[in-house]
């Protein structure tokens, strides 16, 4: 059986949120095997022979690291609504991958934004509305997320750091664009469940390994 299309085991981290939802729904349709974990597991209203519920913080790795034995491939999906300094992102992937070494669990996503560089392949008025608009109303979250992104590029494991553009929650078409390590033309909206559909087609992909994507319709 092709591996790309084979059963596998993944931990969804922040299974609660947006993309993290479509990650669980669509990888419990694959049939594939499914660990959430979740902060608060009474949000997570779904049941699934496939499904495995476990409450965990990601700041407190001793809360799932044993949740990852066994596992075949981590996804961080998580995320916070505040616009206030934070550090969720950064120690939330220094914890993550620590965990990963501590269990042998070597393939990772994570998820940033776009929104950290202005694409150059944007019009003036889109350029200067990252600059000057996006990037000075998330610039907390912005910050903490290249704190992630410099944390995660450190590792020897086989992760993949995704940065999508403005996240809608349209339905999944399978149809969109991509850039490995390179900006993407005029990439300015993909659906949450799209991203996912990238992520769940592209477990196995090596080309992708330690590599920055970017993905748009």
């Amino acid at each position: 059986m092709n591996q790309q299309n084979s059963r596998c085991s993944i931990v969804v981290i922040g299974a609660n949120g947006g993309t993290g939802l479509q990650l669980v729904k669509m990888a419990l349709q694959r049939n594939h095997d499914v660990t959430a974990i979740v902060r608060n597991p009474a949000r997570l209203k779904m049941h699934h022979p496939n499904l495995t519920i476990v409450q965990g913080d990601i700041l407190q790795p001793e809360t799932y690291r044993v949740s990852l034995v066994n596992k075949n491939v981590v996804i961080s999906a998580i995320g916070t609504r505040s616009t206030a300094a934070t550090t969720l992102y950064s120690r939330g992937s220094e914890n993550i991958l620590k965990s990963m070494q501590d269990t042998g669990v070597t393939r990772a996503f994570f998820i940033s934004a776009s929104g950290l560089e202005v694409n150059p392949s944007f019009n003036f008025l889109m350029r200067m509305a990252t600059k000057h608009l996006l990037q000075r109303i998330l610039r907390n979250m912005y910050d903490d997320l290249e704190r992630m992104e410099a944390i995660v590029k450190r590792s020897d494991l086989d992760w993949t750091i995704m940065r999508p553009p403005r996240l809608t929650n349209a339905e999944v078409t399978g149809r969109y664009r991509f850039s490995v390590n390179r900006y993407l033309d005029h990439g300015m909206v993909i659906s949450r469940a799209d991203l996912s559909h990238f992520i769940l087609e592209n477990i196995y992909n090596s080309d992708i390994y330690q590599s920055t994507v970017e993905v748009a319709y």
